[in-house]
């Protein structure tokens, strides 16, 4: 399959961040002692990593959730851009996916169920007849192991029992949070397991380069690296064929609106209320290759991602609804998820990119999310 297109958009020239002077201390959104609570017998925190040109990303270990991400415009005006929360308590009780770490499975898995190696397993309903996103109680709803490094580096663990949300295996999960001096958010994912399982991990930050709580996402502009996509039916279940974007309104191959032909007259809009789609990207197994551009034309914001997954789900939060920081409302189209992962009910397809994860294997995985404006 051809590139020309995309490659055609990657010489644009970003303007680098301005310096880290107009960066103040109360550029800092959210405050640490609102998350020092307990939940389920374990520490709950909020961790806060930065570098020296301004950047600032916050994290709690409660469900491995990206809380803030604090970047300039191009006039060095510092905004939020990640949709989120201001204690430990609204997390608890608000919208989980919100900048969350997915598994064991992130996506869906259809009819709550799959087979490896001759072993059918079952899994919880949380999704109508299918699950998402790890189950009733995935690893969005855990609190997790935490280790700053130092003032860029955070790494969270987890270990998922044998027959945790109906998954075989004991595993073992580790994710490094890093801020980078080119102002990215660097998430490197390792795991192992004991028996053969499977896994598939993401992160679920909902974007607004505007700043979250700012609108909608309408007027953002995106690039996919992706010829091609995975249709899903009424109940976002992929069907199994891998569709070609030309001719689509999925077609993001060049810079576009993201409201362009959202409201289109599509089977594939119509069944999800907007996009919510998984994308094959134009890459290499396992090599780190664009997977998007996103661009705010008012702020200037651009954010490059890039990943060594094989899919990227594009999310227009269709079905959001509630209030976030400042009691600032989040509704449908007011945010944008790029998840990188492997393909939505792979372990059902054949067809797809395997997500089987074998004892004496390593699960690799890398995404970054760079920041810059133009």
């Amino acid at each position: 399959m051809a590139i020309g297109k995309c490659i055609f958009l990657l010489p644009i020239v970003f303007m680098s961040f301005f310096s880290c002077e107009k960066t103040k201390p109360n550029d800092i959104s959210v405050q640490k002692e609102s998350f020092h609570v307990m939940h389920n017998g374990k520490q709950v925190e909020l961790y806060t990593l930065k570098n020296t040109k301004g950047m600032v990303v916050q994290i709690t270990n409660y469900g491995g959730k990206i809380v803030s991400i604090i970047v300039p415009d191009r006039d060095g005006n510092m905004a939020d851009v990640c949709l989120g929360y201001e204690s430990a308590e609204e997390y608890f009780d608000g919208i989980a996916s919100l900048g969350a770490t997915m598994g064991r499975f992130a996506n869906r898995i259809a009819n709550a169920q799959f087979t490896l190696n001759d072993s059918t397993y079952h899994l919880a309903k949380n999704n109508g007849e299918h699950t998402i996103h790890g189950g009733e109680k995935g690893f969005r709803f855990k609190v997790w192991d935490a280790r700053q490094l130092d003032e860029r580096t955070l790494e969270l663990s987890y270990v998922s029992k044998d027959g945790e949300e109906g998954f075989p295996g004991n595993l073992m999960l580790n994710v490094l949070f890093t801020v980078t001096e080119q102002n990215e958010l660097k998430l490197d994912y390792h795991a192992t397991t004991d028996k053969p399982t499977v896994l598939n991990v993401t992160n679920h930050a909902f974007f607004n380069l505007a700043g979250e709580g700012n609108g909608d996402i309408l007027d953002h502009e995106l690039l996919v690296n992706a010829d091609a996509f995975t249709p899903v039916n009424s109940t976002a279940i992929p069907t199994g064929e891998v569709r070609n974007v030309e001719g689509t309104p999925m077609d993001f191959t060049e810079m576009k609106r993201v409201g362009d032909r959202i409201d289109e007259d599509y089977d594939q809009l119509k069944h999800v209320g907007g996009y919510d789609h998984n994308f094959v990207l134009k890459k290499k197994e396992n090599e780190l290759a664009l997977a998007a551009l996103l661009y705010e034309p008012v702020s200037g914001r651009v954010m490059e991602v890039k990943t060594t997954e094989p899919g990227l789900q594009v999310y227009t939060a269709n079905s959001l609804n509630g209030k976030g920081k400042g009691g600032k409302t989040y509704g449908p189209k007011s945010s944008i998820c790029l998840e990188t992962q492997h393909y939505p009910d792979s372990p059902n397809h054949q067809n797809f990119p395997t997500t089987a994860l074998n004892p004496g294997k390593d699960y690799i995985s890398t995404t970054i999310y760079k920041f810059s404006v133009k």
